[in-house]
């Protein structure tokens, strides 16, 4: 699995992981800062989510264009970095308003832009070598395994840090709170409403007696809360930025784009026609047109889900689901996942020894754990997002085996199909979330009574669709990564790289529309339902024209 690729994937990748970790942790809070902070609808709070996700993918087209044509990859990484940096530094600051926060989301998006798409060309280019060609796609897995090893420790690292600074503020985080302050402070709030946080503001401790001070008080620790928990990703970059530049050797020689070859003397290792051109360029937008509904479906996770996850599901769990909800366990599981496959896959009987004597260290340090777990585990909405990039890691050498098993069977199907699997297997997984919520309240009628459902869900189905949708994940955003650095004419890379991105940043943009319909008066399962209907006639789309794509690409 680790075999056979070129060691300028491990250090990108690893910068990656850094960068990533950052901005997870950031977003595993957003949405809930903006209405802590705010008071905001659900409608506005997906108006920003939205145009944030949209500036951060739609931007690499900028950051490609820059990279083809003047700065090269590795330099519009670097200043990509830097402008980050800018950006979260602003995001970290306590007591900011609303202008300060579109001008730091802008930043962070414009840095983002010009390091994203271009790491990914650069790690593209590693794979242009004929000694690793036939290893792209597994190349981009591990790749994207290691964007998700950041991922998966953010809601973690975000979760602990506001817990801390509340914590030294006397107060602990309950869901209810924030919005029931807003509405007692702005006078909308129901005597239903008043009752239920007067109780609440007792549980935080009896030297909180008068509830508009109390209201106010919760509303801006809860606040500067999420700010310090910003300021990791500053961090995080900093780590980034130190491996990137230390390992500039490992990949000094991907970093050329088209106009840098052709002054050095060197000749494309591929001469397209116009036609072909023409070809690969709709064969990539027909792509980037499915793509637009997998990612206003799969970034629901950081917008309607986390709203999911806050107002209809149990704020406990109990039973094996407690093991799920620590990152440390869910770390373990993974590196017993990889020894496991290493003792296949060790050429040598030392090499099987150790990783047979790390695989049985991982499960008795799991099982040491889960004994020592209480009967039920306090949970908080952003926990749920350490899951699909637990997912992301756990399975993908499972991906990378089964792939390369149909390779060499001569089976493997094609990547534009493989996207198309994708969306079917996105659609069953908002599925999983339509039925649960059949009899449960519309977010409308949650509004109304300024509280949570009086019928809480299991953890598990929610869990459920977080597994389901990272199915749908592996098979369509690793591969189509891979897929644009194989397939973009050799001019085009940076572009194209950037047309991904930019299809994904309206698809993030589009995420708005679902939250939009959260407060209408729809039931709650037709909101899901929306989704499954654009996964399935994006999928219906894609098999329409498979030919034609297959075709165009069958000379990469």
């Amino acid at each position: 699995m680790f075999k056979n690729h070129p060691k300028g994937l491990y250090a990108l990748a690893l910068a990656n992981t850094g960068e990533r970790f950052g901005y997870y942790t950031m977003l595993a809070i957003f949405v809930l800062f903006l209405q802590a902070k705010f008071g905001l609808s659900a409608t506005v709070t997906g108006q920003i989510f939205g145009g944030f996700l949209a500036a951060v993918y739609f931007l690499p087209v900028i950051g490609g264009l820059i990279a083809d044509n003047w700065l090269g990859y590795g330099k519009t990484v670097t200043v990509g970095i830097i402008v980050m940096f800018l950006g979260y530094i602003l995001m970290a600051i306590p007591g900011m308003g609303m202008p300060v926060l579109i001008a730091a989301l802008f930043i962070i998006a414009l840095g983002t832009g010009l390091f994203k798409g271009n790491l990914q060309v650069l790690v593209g280019n590693l794979y242009d070598d004929p000694q690793y060609k036939s290893r792209r796609d597994p190349g981009f897995s591990l790749f994207y395994m290691a964007i998700n090893i950041g991922a998966m420790f953010a809601p973690r690292a975000a979760k602990e840090v506001v817990n801390y600074f509340m914590g030294k503020e006397g107060l602990h985080y309950i869901a209810d709170i924030p919005a029931l302050a807003h509405q007692y402070i702005n006078g909308t709030i129901a005597s239903e409403g008043t009752a239920k946080l007067t109780d609440l503001m007792a549980a935080q401790g009896a030297q909180f007696t008068d509830l508009a001070s109390f209201s106010q008080l919760y509303i801006d620790k809860l606040s500067a809360s999420y700010n310090y928990g910003f300021g990791v990703a500053c961090l995080s970059l900093i780590l980034s930025m130190a491996i990137y530049l230390c390992s500039k050797k490992l990949y000094k020689h991907a970093d050329f784009n088209a106009k840098q070859k052709t002054a050095a003397g060197v000749e494309e290792d591929v001469i397209l026609t116009a036609k072909q051109t023409k070809e690969r360029v709709v064969a990539l937008g027909l792509v980037f047109a499915v793509v637009i509904f997998f990612w206003m479906s799969f970034h629901q996770n950081g917008l309607t889900m986390t709203f999911f996850a806050r107002d209809y599901t149990q704020s406990f769990v109990d039973g094996w689901t407690r093991i799920g909800m620590d990152v440390i366990n869910l770390a373990l599981i993974c590196v017993g996942i990889y020894a496991l496959f290493s003792i296949f896959q060790s050429e040598k009987l030392k090499g099987k020894l150790i990783s047979a004597a790390v695989l049985v260290a991982t499960v008795a340090a799991v099982a040491w754990r889960y004994l020592s777990l209480d009967g039920a585990i306090k949970i908080e909405p952003s926990d749920f997002q350490q899951f699909n990039p637990f997912f992301v890691v756990a399975l993908t050498p499972f991906s990378i085996a089964i792939f390369g098993w149909l390779e060499k069977i001569k089976k493997e199907p094609s990547t534009p199909r493989k996207i198309g699997y994708g969306m079917l297997v996105a659609a069953a997984g908002f599925a999983i979330l339509a039925v649960a919520s059949f009899g449960l309240k519309s977010p409308a009628e949650l509004k109304s009574v300024g509280g949570v459902s009086d019928i809480l869900l299991n953890p598990n189905w929610l869990i459920s669709t977080y597994l389901t949708l990272t199915f749908a994940e592996l098979l369509l955003s690793p591969m189509g990564i891979s897929f644009v650095t194989k397939v973009a004419p050799p001019k085009l890379k940076g572009l194209m790289m950037g047309g991904w991105f930019a299809a994904t940043a309206v698809g993030n943009y589009l995420t708005s529309a679902i939250a939009a319909i959260w407060e209408s008066k729809i039931p709650l399962w037709a909101v899901w339902g929306v989704l499954i209907a654009c996964c399935l006639l994006s999928a219906i789309f894609l098999f329409s024209v498979m030919k034609r794509l297959e075709s165009a690409t069958s000379n990469t």
